[in-house]
């Protein structure tokens, strides 16, 4: 796909910003308020979609690494698994950090939570974990499209003229 015209690349530039902060907000924010790890990733992911329709996919595939994506998603998992695992003692995902203190450990006074961020014990990091593992694998998707359309265009010998063929 070639790039669009300078104006929709300048909103673009101005609201991938947006997108970026937004989804990381769902993901930590996810045990507090409706939303997560998911949620959050497949807004983060959407900025990675936006770039790619706005400057085409030459361009920005010609700078992004799928290597990285691809540590981020096994990361992401690993640090899930791993989360799981260590309340084994107990039960599988048993959420030992919870009351704890420390990072993700505070105690939770009574009542509704009052947006107390370190309250979730490991909840709060298996969103973290849940929306890396999204953002780089639905970023992973997207990228292999891009690259099959590019694909796809030198081998057919024609490229896309518009939606309306």
């Amino acid at each position: 796909m070639n790039p669009l015209s300078v104006v929709v690349r300048t909103i673009c530039d101005i609201f991938a910003w947006f997108l970026g902060i937004f989804g990381a907000y769902v993901i930590i924010h996810g045990h507090i308020s409706p939303g997560g790890g998911f949620q959050g990733g497949a807004v983060v992911a959407t900025m990675a979609a936006l770039l790619l329709v706005a400057y085409g996919g030459k361009k920005v595939l010609s700078f992004v690494r799928p290597g990285i994506y691809t540590g981020m998603e096994a990361t992401g998992l690993l640090v899930f698994i791993t989360a799981g695992f260590l309340g084994i003692g107990t039960t599988f995902f048993y959420n030992f950090l919870a009351g704890q203190g420390g990072l993700f450990g505070s105690v939770v006074p009574l009542g509704p939570n009052s947006g107390i961020l370190n309250s979730a014990g490991t909840i709060s990091l298996m969103n973290m974990a849940v929306g890396l593992e999204v953002v780089s694998g639905l970023s992973l998707i997207l990228i292999y499209m891009f690259k099959g359309i590019r694909l796809f265009e030198g081998r057919e010998g024609r490229s896309e003229r518009g939606h309306d063929r």
